[in-house]
């Protein structure tokens, strides 16, 4: 009975071994300094999930926006926040900063 077992959780993980690893998301560091975005051009590779680490250099908050991505998130004054995109389809994302719309612009370029 054990060596069925045995068999059975053999035969049942193996497939699993054999897989390579999935690559773990993309991480890609955004700051706000002075409002406006650094930098303000991401380039990213298309069709893989982003982890966007967003960190908040000003003494006010700012809240990333964009309509593309259909996205949005507080980041409050001098603290990081965290925001998965896409995956994305090759192409431009544009983005802005809510508070700050005439200063904090950017865009994500997915190729």
């Amino acid at each position: 009975m054990f060596l069925d077992l045995a068999v059975v959780a053999i035969a049942t993980l193996a497939p699993l071994a054999a897989r390579p690893a999935l690559a773990a998301d993309s991480e890609v560091a955004l700051a706000i300094k002075d409002h406006r975005f650094a930098p303000d051009e991401l380039k990213v590779p298309a069709h893989t999930k982003i982890k966007l680490i967003i960190t908040n250099q000003d003494a006010t908050p700012e809240e990333f926006e964009s309509y593309e991505l259909k996205r949005e998130k507080l980041i409050p004054a001098n603290s990081k926040g965290i925001l998965f995109v896409g995956p994305l389809a090759p192409g431009r994302y544009e983005f802005f900063g809510e508070f700050n719309q005439k200063t904090a612009r950017g865009v994500i370029v997915a190729e």
